[in-house]
């Protein structure tokens, strides 16, 4: 295609001052502009509204709706034009301020020429002090009128420049410790409680923020605990109502919880996991708190009154029984008397010595194992046949501590929770 003919069917090109880009606010706003400007001057008077549509616009400059919608926008934002609709949404009609914007040009330029000997670039001394003179009376007009001189186009951002920023090769922590020695040990308690207290992944990032905040004169709790000499952490620990120490709820609690679970069908190590979680969230275990202290006074108020009845052992469920503590020595003992073989420790290391690990008869000290429980399910699964019908009636009868009933043909949870 030879260049005549490409230029041809290029159409008309738009004039463009990338000067007045920071008068109207962006390339998009002065594109506009401009056009618009010169529209104008092709009618009969110079305060006649231009009528244009959309498309039209689009056409003529290349700018899209939403180009349009912006440029538009920062224009009536600085008072360079005013603009009007029709009957037709897609017309629209625009009267630029030329006086305004004839202003904000002259102080802007004013701006520019504010230091008039880097301006005039060796010129004579009357050219200086004409210069002079001018700037002072552009100055005193851009007392009045506020110019953005900072592009704000997003179609056409700035550049940013790059900040340089200083760094002292040999920086030093400051804080409160006397000596280097200090320092060291301070970071080493530190370290220790983050990785094995906390068990973070990173605990050489927690121990700098906290040394970098203390440079920057913030107050860290774990510095007064290091020099009172008391364990990192313990000043911070918040003891909850359902708790017996800091982080530990009372046995009961949990272990109410974790039977939750245990009847919603949750393997017995998730319903673990799931109970310590709940009460771990002092929003939520404040209201499980409440719950079961309402719980607990209920069944208080219905062993009362059995006893008043004649009932030498009232009903607890089986969460209020005391049970052992459960560990890994007491769990690796039971497994070694039932499997000598079998061992919780990895391969690499020694095996139990057999000595200490004889074969005995484990004896269940709770009356009613978890594992031994039924569930809901499974009983209302049976209930449903003759023969089962009869014999969970005899189990349930024979078990009140599982907390079931049967309720209108039904086995249910007397107690859920």
């Amino acid at each position: 295609m030879k260049l005549a003919f490409l230029w041809k069917n290029l159409g008309n090109s738009v004039v463009y001052y990338p000067k007045v880009a920071k008068v109207t606010g962006g390339v998009t706003a002065t594109v506009f502009f401009c056009q618009l400007v010169q529209w104008q001057s092709q009618l009969n008077h110079p305060d006649e509204w231009v009528t244009i549509s959309f498309d039209e616009i689009e056409r003529e400059t290349g700018l899209s709706k939403v180009e349009q919608q912006y440029a538009r926008s920062q224009l009536v934002k600085r008072s360079l034009i005013q603009e009007r609709t029709g009957d037709n949404t897609n017309v629209l009609e625009f009267l630029p301020n030329i006086d305004a914007f004839e202003t904000m040009l002259e102080a802007l330029c004013a701006q520019d020429y504010k230091n008039p000997y880097q301006a005039t670039n060796g010129k004579s001394d009357s050219a200086r002090k004409t210069l002079n003179a001018s700037a002072s009376v552009s100055q005193r007009e851009r007392a009045s009128v506020e110019v953005e001189a900072v592009k704000t186009d997003k179609f056409f951002p700035v550049q940013r420049q790059q900040i340089a920023v200083k760094v002292n090769p040999n920086y030093q922590f400051s804080g409160p410790w006397n000596s280097q020695e200090q320092f060291e040990q301070f970071q080493r308690a530190l370290l220790a409680y983050f990785k094995e207290e906390k068990g973070y992944d990173n605990p050489g990032g927690c121990v700098f923020k906290i040394i970098d905040g203390m440079t920057k004169g913030l107050v860290s709790p774990f510095w007064d605990e290091f020099i009172s000499g008391i364990p990192l952490g313990a000043s911070q620990k918040v003891k909850r109502d359902w708790e017996i120490e800091p982080g530990i709820p009372y046995p009961v609690f949990e272990e109410e919880r974790i039977q939750y679970y245990v009847h919603k069908g949750e393997p017995l190590e998730v319903a673990v996991a799931k109970a310590r979680a709940d009460l771990r969230d002092p929003v939520l275990g404040k209201n499980l708190w409440e719950g079961f202290l309402r719980k607990c006074d209920r069944i208080a108020d219905e062993a009362i009154k059995a006893k008043k009845l004649g009932v030498t052992t009232p009903y607890l469920p089986p969460s209020f029984t005391n049970k052992p503590e459960i560990t890994k020595e007491s769990v690796m003992n039971k497994l070694a008397a039932v499997a000598p073989d079998f061992s919780l420790e990895s391969s690499s290391t020694a095996s139990l010595p057999k000595s200490s690990l004889e074969l005995t008869e484990v004896e269940d000290k709770s009356p009613t194992s978890t594992c031994d429980i039924p569930s809901l399910a499974a009983l209302q699964s049976a209930y449903k046949t003759g023969m089962g019908r009869t014999l969970v009636e005899q189990q349930i009868a024979e078990h009140p501590e599982w907390g079931y009933g049967i309720v209108d043909g039904e086995v249910v949870d007397l107690m859920p929770f």
